[in-house]
């Protein structure tokens, strides 16, 4: 017996919006029929269910309408947000006229430039600019929309409100492989082409923080410099010939989360250390001003404002749920200080990393942080439901 599925698995245009998918039965097998239209966006947890769990957690459970994972505790219908914002986004992508579109003449530009231009090497994918495309939308398109745009904004405010006070984070999610280095290039590009152009908008900067977990991927990401030779501006032709020394304005520092970590100014031994705290135990700090630290990271961008950051792999990026904590659950066959300790150390990572941003908001001001991960959920210990997808996820491209 012929199994479809398996011989023709991809039935959809890596350079256009998918028009069919396989049909899943409820145990997420294929049932042999396609469907004659995109998949919604849907999440399930991707974590085994633990050994134990206590009563108050509540159970995780599907939501039959947005197939969203929800607790007692905690009710996320993001799904539905998403397929309701991609639906505005596919109908605002196919106006024809750039008029109607309601963005600025060079983001119009750059958008006919993406979806027409004849590449001469890698054409953009849908799915990134699909994930570029929200963005846009979002910035520019939301707010003169009325109460159809508002909603988004709304939830996109109130959502980094309660995880991440005082900072403004959108996710897009991308798959594995789809590409988030050449969104990025993307979204560098929009911002920039239009600080130029618009020099006292607040919603465009020129001035980029990409943050990375680790120093492979920090030298990978060396093609979002404008002066790099692989800049991928130009050698992938992401902007117009003559739009290009307008992206050398562009500031961008690259650096892992590790670098804002405030360092000791002096090496001090145990006794040394205890001599300077004096006989009283008052401590004195050692540690370099966080003013300090900020020149060491991005000196680049200092008396900078409204600063794009973007957080690389951002599912490392979280503030800790405050309040009590909930025991760590551990999965089948796993030992319980494995658990913890794994949870520890996610934890003291995603401290250091937000707290990092926290200071450049602080100190210089951060206009719009764009998390890119294809896997946007919250860890182990953060204090959420472990796999719980980031509330402020927009875009989603599985």
């Amino acid at each position: 017996m012929s199994n479809l599925f398996f011989e023709r698995p991809i039935l959809n245009s890596p350079y256009a919006m998918p028009e069919l998918h396989w049909e899943l039965d409820d145990t997420g097998q294929p049932t042999q029929k396609t469907l004659p239209f995109r998949r919604p966006a849907s999440f399930i947890t991707p974590i085994p269910k633990p050994k134990k769990q206590k009563k108050q957690q509540g159970k995780l459970v599907e939501d039959a309408a947005a197939k969203a994972i929800s607790s007692k505790q905690q009710q996320y219908e993001l799904t539905t947000l998403i397929n309701e914002l991609r639906s505005q986004v596919t109908a605002w992508r196919k106006l024809t006229d750039a008029k109607d579109w309601k963005v600025t003449p060079e983001t119009a530009r750059l958008l006919q430039h993406w979806r027409h231009y004849k590449f001469n090497g890698i054409k953009p994918f849908f799915c990134q600019l699909e994930a570029v495309e929200t963005a846009i939308w979002l910035t520019e398109v939301a707010p003169r929309e009325g109460k159809k745009g508002q909603k988004f904004l709304e939830h996109l405010k109130n959502a980094n409100k309660d995880a991440n006070p005082g900072l403004s984070r959108l996710a897009l999610k991308l798959a594995t492989g789809a590409g988030k280095t050449t969104v990025m290039a993307m979204l560098i590009a929009w911002q920039t082409i239009n600080a130029v152009r618009y020099a006292n908008s607040r919603r465009f900067s020129h001035a980029f923080l990409v943050v990375t977990p680790g120093i492979t991927i920090k030298d990978r990401l060396r093609v979002l410099l404008p002066t790099d030779v692989e800049s991928y501006y130009a050698s992938r032709e992401l902007i117009p010939a003559d739009m290009l020394p307008g992206i050398r304005r562009a500031r961008v520092v690259i650096t892992n989360f590790h670098a804002f970590k405030l360092r000791e100014k002096t090496e001090l031994s145990g006794a040394g250390r205890a001599l300077i705290n004096g006989r009283h135990g008052d401590k004195i700090s050692t540690l370099e001003p966080e003013g300090q630290m900020l020149q060491r990271v991005m000196g680049e961008l200092m008396g900078m404002k409204n600063i794009i950051a973007f957080n690389d792999e951002a599912h490392h990026c979280y503030r800790e749920k405050p309040g009590e904590k909930d025991e760590v659950a551990v999965q089948e066959g796993e030992n319980k200080k494995d658990a913890n300790s794994e949870a520890k150390a996610n934890n003291e990572a995603a401290r250091v990393w937000i707290s990092g941003l926290e200071i450049v908001q602080k100190k210089l001001g951060i206009a719009r942080i764009f998390d890119l991960s294809a896997t946007p959920f919250f860890l182990r210990g953060s204090g959420y439901g472990e796999g719980t997808l980031f509330p402020w996820t927009m875009s989603d491209f599985p």
